[in-house]
């Protein structure tokens, strides 16, 4: 699985509309940003400390349309899963909020904030 942290209007918004709709990080680089769980935390903490009504939203790479989704080098030299196109919301399978800690920074469910890396699943597809 494959996470996207985005707020609660946004996800709203996606369960009215069938669709995400894209950030405006997303919208400046072409291409929705995801993250593997271990770069979950570090994705939280870098673009939503402070930011209120922050959702998580589990993807199912498997229920992406065919040949959009690309692992592309990003943040730290890591491999990181972007979306070229809309984000279905048939694909998230999961969805849940994800309170500020006491530092700011959204507390993760699942335990993705302790989620070790998975490189079977950091694979680009060929």
């Amino acid at each position: 699985m494959i996470y996207k942290l985005c707020s609660r209007a946004d996800w709203d918004a996606c369960q009215r509309e069938g669709r995400l709709p894209w950030a405006p990080v997303d919208r400046e680089d072409g291409f929705v940003h995801l993250s593997a769980a271990h770069q979950v935390q570090g994705t939280a903490a870098k673009h939503f400390r402070g930011r209120p009504s922050v959702m998580v939203l589990e993807v199912d790479p498997a229920q992406l349309p065919e040949g959009r989704l690309r692992w592309e080098v990003s943040r730290g030299g890591e491999r990181f899963p972007h979306v070229y196109g809309e984000l279905p919301r048939e694909a998230v399978v999961r969805a849940e909020a994800a309170p500020l800690d006491g530092d700011g920074v959204p507390s993760l469910p699942w335990g993705l904030a302790t989620a070790e890396r998975d490189d079977a699943v950091e694979r680009p597809e060929p």
